[in-house]
């Protein structure tokens, strides 16, 4: 089979799939939603499963949809780079990539991208930092940050990455041997496992509404320096915290975490990459910028 015939369809697809819609997709690509539709049909028919799941309420991808899609994006985004490549007539990235990430970040999102960004640009060399505390780039000779938070003023360019809620989560062997947890004030009664940045008052929001701030206080049963720490805690069934929720998504998708109070959240967290470049960024730092963007979306989605 002659798989680079098929590379426009791949395209196309991931353009439909994210926007669920044949129609959004058609007028994105400047295609009439006929000739989209065909495309999904023969790559359907080619590949021999179903993708898209269509019904009245629009689509939903497959489970092999969603598999694929993965692929299809970094496919797009290196398609996308390359054209990069050629108008900005760069050489090939080389030397040391210094950068600092917050431990949130590490695992699920950086690593994975840092794997590909290696596979790209071999003479790559990589100097990584994982700290939640941050870091200035001059002082210390880094080429990009991950911040959480809003920024401060500075003289560095931030790209955004994305945002993500805290949430209510703790062991389902926990919440079987401890009281009922149905609302706030039961939480007194619990044992709260608290982050590096949260303090003895915690501030939530119910049901999205960031306008309607609640001041809880709280006494900590127990407190970590690091986010892998606290997650680590939760795990070994010792009590309910807080956190991203990015950073549970496998773990609830394992059935090893559950959600507990979910119409209450913590503070929204927006995610920026910062880099010390002006004007025309090294392609490596710009393909960095779109992995880590991909794989913070795979996790939100």
């Amino acid at each position: 089979m002659n798989n680079v015939k098929r590379l426009s369809s791949l395209l196309i697809f991931a353009e439909v799939a994210n926007k669920q819609s044949f129609t959004l997709a058609a007028k994105k690509l400047a295609m009439s939603k006929s000739a989209v539709s065909q495309h999904i049909k023969r790559l359907e028919e080619t590949i021999g499963q179903q993708l898209l799941s269509r019904h009245t309420r629009g689509m939903s991808l497959t489970a092999a949809g969603e598999k694929l899609l993965s692929r299809c994006e970094l496919l797009r985004d290196q398609v996308e780079l390359a054209y990069d490549e050629l108008t900005l007539s760069k050489e090939i990235p080389s030397g040391i990539f210094a950068l600092t990430i917050p431990h949130a970040f590490e695992k699920d999102i950086v690593m994975p991208a840092l794997k590909q960004l290696c596979l790209e640009f071999p003479l790559l060399k990589i100097d990584l930092q994982v700290t939640d505390q941050p870091l200035d780039l001059i002082e210390n000779n880094l080429d990009v940050s991950i911040y959480a938070g809003e920024l401060k003023d500075s003289n560095y360019r931030a790209l955004p990455i994305g945002s993500t809620t805290e949430v209510f989560c703790a062991s389902s062997a926990y919440l079987q041997k401890q009281k009922k947890l149905s609302t706030i004030a039961d939480l007194q009664s619990h044992q709260i496992i608290a982050t590096p940045w949260q303090k003895n008052t915690l501030e939530l929001f119910k049901n999205n509404h960031y306008s309607d701030k609640q001041s809880v206080p709280l006494h900590y049963f127990a407190q970590a320096n690091t986010l892998p720490s606290v997650l680590a805690f939760i795990l070994q069934d010792m009590g309910i915290a807080l956190l991203p929720e990015f950073v549970i998504q496998s773990d609830l998708a394992k059935n090893e975490l559950s959600r507990v109070l979910p119409e209450f959240q913590g503070k929204k967290w927006p995610f920026y990459l910062v880099h010390r470049f002006h004007g025309e960024k090294p392609i490596h730092i710009s393909r960095f910028y779109q992995l880590v963007k991909h794989f913070f979306s795979k996790l939100n989605r």
